[in-house]
C-alpha cells in the first residue's frame, strides 16, 4: 500500500465563519496574499478528507444513512430528523466555505505569478499547481451534487461581488466537471512536481494524480451513464477513464494520518472518548450470512457471535458489536479512491454496455480480491469466499445491480458517502427506513439532503428555484442520477 505521510505543522484557517451571514459561504476571495498557496492547499486537502471521513454527526451522518453504523444514544441522524444539528448547513459551509474557499484563493495566487519561457520547469510546475487545485475543486463539487442536487457552481465563491449565487442544474454541472477533468489531465505534466511536500494526496506524484483525475472521471461518467440523458458523454467519460485507473492497491490513493493530535483520524478522535456508535445488524446480517472473512477486521470481538445494533432505536453499546480497533486508530488511513471500488464500476459499466475490456465477473473478482487483500485477509480465504454460491457472480443473487450493488457495499465499509452513493444508484442492498423515521422521510431511506436552512432564509430567490428545478427540497427528491 502506498503510504503518504501527514506531517502538518500549524494549520492556517483561512475561511472566517460568520453563523450569521451568507457571505461565510462565498469568502471573498480578492484578497490572496495573506497566506502562500501551498498553505491553502494543505488546509484544503485536510479539510476535504476530514469531512468525508469524521463520523460527526453533526457534520457527516453517512454511515448512518447506509445503516453500517447506528446510534447508542442520539438517535435523531439513524431517524432522519436532520435539522436539529445543522446537518445541511454544516456539510455545506465544510466544502464552500472552506476548501472550495481555499483552493480559490490559492488558484489566484499562482495564476498572478509570470514566468520568462525559459523558466521551463517553473512554468510546468504551476501548470501541475493549477491542474491539482482543480481536481480538488471538481470533486468537491461532486460531493455537494451527490449530496443536495442543484447547487451554486457558475456564482460560487464570488464573495462580494455575489453573496447570493444561483444554482446550476446538476446535469449541467456534472458535463462540465467531465470536461474541466479533462483539461486538467492535458496539464499535468508527469515530469515535474507541484507542491512538493504540501501534497498528502498524492505525495507530489503526478501519476498519481492522473489516477485521482480518471477514478474520479469513471465516477461521475457512471452516474451520468445510470441517469440516461448524456449516454455519448457518459460512455467517453467512463472508457477514456478506463484505460488509466487504479489497477493495484499499492496506487490506492489514501490519506494517512499521525498517530498523535492535532492531526489524527477523525474516527479516532469522536470514537476515543464516546461510545455513540455500534455497526447495524444489517451489516452484520449480510457479511456473517456469506462468510465474510472481513467481519474480522470490520468488527470489533466484544461480542462473538457478531450482534449488529437495530437502525433509529437507542442501542446498548456493551450489548451489541462495536467498529474494529483498527478502523479505530489515530493513523488509520481515510481512503479517497481504491482498486475495489474501481473494478466495481468497470463492472458496472461493462453490465450497462460499454466497452472498458473485459468482462463484469472479471471485474467482480478483481474487486472483491482487492477489496479484501486490502484489509489483509489470507489468499485461501478470498478464493474460498469467492467460490461460494451466493458471492460467484455466475450464481449469486438475481440480477446484477443485485451482485455488484451488494457487494460494492461490503467493500466500502466505513466510507459512508460513496456506499450511499453507490446505494442509491444501484438500490442494493435493500434499505428499510426504521418505523421510527421523521415523517419527512415517507417511510423511505433518504435520497438526498435538504437545502440548508440559512439558503432558505438568506437567499431565498435562488433556493426556492433550486428546490422547484429539482422538483422539491425534500428527503425523497431523487439526485438525478438516481433513477432506480
Amino acid at each position: 500500500m502506498k503510504k503518504i505521510i501527514y506531517v502538518l505543522g500549524i494549520l492556517f484557517l483561512t475561511a472566517a465563519c460568520n453563523e450569521d451571514s451568507l457571505a461565510d459561504l462565498n469568502t471573498d476571495t480578492k484578497n490572496p496574499l495573506e497566506v502562500p498557496a501551498n498553505t491553502l492547499f494543505v488546509t484544503a486537502q485536510k479539510n476535504i478528507v476530514d469531512e468525508m471521513t469524521t463520523p460527526n454527526y453533526n457534520m457527516n451522518i453517512y454511515r448512518l444513512v447506509c445503516q453500517q453504523w447506528t446510534e447508542t444514544t442520539y438517535v435523531d441522524e439513524s431517524n432522519y430528523n436532520w435539522t436539529g444539528r445543522s446537518i445541511s448547513d454544516n456539510h455545506w459551509k465544510n466544502f464552500y466555505a472552506l476548501p472550495l474557499a481555499d483552493l480559490d484563493k490559492a488558484k489566484e495566487i499562482i495564476e498572478k505569478q509570470v514566468f520568462s519561457s525559459y523558466q521551463t520547469t517553473l512554468i510546468a510546475q504551476q501548470k501541475n499547481q493549477l491542474a491539482l487545485i482543480d481536481l480538488l475543486t471538481c470533486y468537491s463539487y461532486t460531493i455537494l451534487v451527490d449530496t443536495f442536487g442543484d447547487v451554486p457552481y457558475n456564482e460560487a465563491l464570488l464573495g462580494s461581488e455575489n453573496y447570493l449565487p444561483k444554482y446550476d442544474k446538476s446535469l449541467d454541472i456534472y458535463k462540465n466537471l467531465i470536461v474541466r477533468i479533462d483539461n486538467d489531465l492535458a496539464k499535468i505534466d508527469v515530469n515535474h512536481g507541484a507542491f512538493g511536500s504540501s501534497d498528502f494526496i498524492g505525495n507530489d506524484d503526478m501519476n498519481q494524480w492522473i489516477k485521482f483525475a480518471n477514478c474520479l472521471k469513471l465516477k461521475i461518467g457512471i452516474n451520468l451513464k445510470a441517469s440516461g440523458l448524456a449516454n455519448s458523454i457518459a460512455d467517453a467519460a467512463i472508457i477514456s477513464a478506463s484505460k488509466n485507473v487504479i489497477t493495484s492497491n499499492d496506487q490506492n490513493i489514501k490519506f494517512v494520518y499521525e498517530n498523535s493530535g492535532p492531526n489524527t483520524n477523525p474516527v479516532f478522535r469522536e470514537l476515543s472518548a464516546r461510545n455513540d456508535f455500534v455497526v447495524t445488524e444489517t451489516i452484520v446480517n449480510h457479511l456473517v450470512g456469506k462468510n465474510d472473512p472481513r467481519v474480522t477486521e470490520y468488527f470489533a470481538d466484544n461480542k462473538i457471535p457478531y450482534v449488529g445494533g437495530k437502525v433509529g432505536v437507542k442501542n446498548s453499546y456493551s450489548k451489541f458489536t462495536h467498529v474494529s480497533d483498527k478502523i479505530r486508530q489515530p493513523n488509520f488511513p481515510s481512503t479517497l479512491f481504491d482498486l475495489a471500488e474501481t473494478e466495481f464500476l468497470l463492472a458496472e459499466a461493462v453490465e450497462r454496455g460499454i466497452a472498458v475490456g473485459g468482462t463484469a465477473q472479471d471485474h467482480y473478482n478483481k474487486a472483491i480480491t482487492a477489496s479484501m487483500k486490502d484489509w489483509e485477509i489470507a489468499d485461501a480465504d478470498i478464493t474460498a469466499y469467492l467460490a461460494q454460491p451466493n458471492v460467484a457472480y455466475t450464481t449469486a443473487a438475481s440480477t446484477w445491480q443485485q451482485k455488484i450493488g451488494e457487494q460494492a457495499w461490503y467493500a466500502l465499509f466505513n466510507r459512508g458517502f460513496e456506499a450511499y452513493t453507490s446505494t442509491r444508484r444501484l438500490n442494493y442492498p435493500v434499505l428499510n427506513a426504521p418505523a421510527s423515521a421523521d415523517p419527512a422521510a415517507n417511510g423511505q431511506v433518504p435520497s438526498r439532503m435538504q437545502y440548508p436552512t440559512r439558503e432558505q432564509t438568506l437567499n431565498p430567490t435562488n433556493y426556492n428555484a433550486a428546490a422547484k428545478s429539482i422538483g422539491g427540497d425534500l428527503l425523497t427528491t431523487k439526485i438525478f442520477w438516481d433513477v432506480n
